[in-house]
């Protein structure tokens, strides 16, 4: 090997070793900006919560209305041990999760009817602008008469929230593919499928994923105003008894346990969304 050779190639291994350094140091950077984010949002949790109980020792504000954590604890705890929380929150998460999962189907279908047929599009525009204004507890006494005080009404109250949304943001996001893709696929004779498939559905997968985050929200507000409507179980449930019997410790609990399961669904739907878009 000749000296410029030789010289050639330790250079090359002087700039992969310095670029992986770099590349060592900015994931180091990162995970402990992730780590500091983290131990800040947990310093902010617990400074509320002990705010809150002092405040509520200290009489500043009303025990009645507002309770304090130690005393929200312990109901929990309570009905921990009595077997009477669990049940509840079983019968919101099914609910939820059958709301989340027909919401985000039923939604990305009617998004690819719709962007299928530019004349079906039109005709239905002004019908999803008005569904999607539309106060949805004021369906709730149409789905309870319709459907009956039980499951499907439930359900039926969560899809509307759940179906328009997710339509909206996945033919949003069909609309701003780049056209020139469709222009190209279309040239070498591609049909309507073959475009779908080759193009709009990948390029558009993100956005459908992401959705998956904000249906799990959605779904939780249609399940919750549906069981202050019909249930005689589950967290909505508890709510609406929590506030009839004033007892409003039991109310703060069942918000509690909301946010809770709620941010568990969140992050699980996260991770798996951070999965997907990494295979692709």
């Amino acid at each position: 090997m000749s000296d410029r050779q030789l010289q050639t190639s330790l250079n090359d291994t002087a700039c992969d070793s310095l670029t992986k350094q770099v590349h060592q140091q900015f994931a180091l950077a990162k995970k402990k900006e992730s780590k500091d984010v983290k131990l800040v949002q947990l310093a902010i949790l617990l400074l509320f919560f002990c705010l809150w109980e002092t405040a509520a020792r200290l009489k500043w504000i009303d025990v009645l209305l507002f309770s304090y954590p130690s005393k929200v604890v312990k109901l929990l705890w309570d009905k921990l041990l009595d077997g009477s929380l669990l049940p509840h929150v079983g019968v919101t998460v099914l609910e939820t999760i059958i709301g989340f999962v027909l919401g985000t189907l039923f939604g990305t279908a009617l998004a690819v009817l719709i962007w299928w047929s530019p004349f079906l599009s039109k005709v239905l525009d002004p019908y999803i602008v008005v569904l999607n204004s539309m106060p949805k507890v004021a369906l709730g006494p149409l789905f309870i008469v319709g459907l009956g005080p039980g499951l499907l009404s439930i359900i039926a109250t969560t899809l509307s929230i759940t179906v328009i949304i997710t339509t909206l943001v996945v033919y949003g996001s069909f609309k701003e593919v780049d056209q020139n893709y469709v222009k190209v696929v279309t040239l070498f004779g591609g049909s309507q499928p073959k475009v779908f498939l080759k193009v709009i559905l990948p390029a558009s997968f993100p956005a459908i994923v992401s959705t998956l985050k904000v249906n799990v929200g959605l779904a939780w507000i249609g399940v919750i105003v549906g069981e202050f409507l019909v249930s005689q179980m589950g967290l909505g449930y508890l709510i609406i008894y929590g506030f009839q019997v004033f007892n409003f410790t039991l109310v703060i609990s069942t918000l509690f346990v909301i946010a809770l399961v709620a941010t568990l669904m969140y992050q699980i739907v996260s991770n798996l969304e951070k999965r997907l878009t990494k295979h692709r």
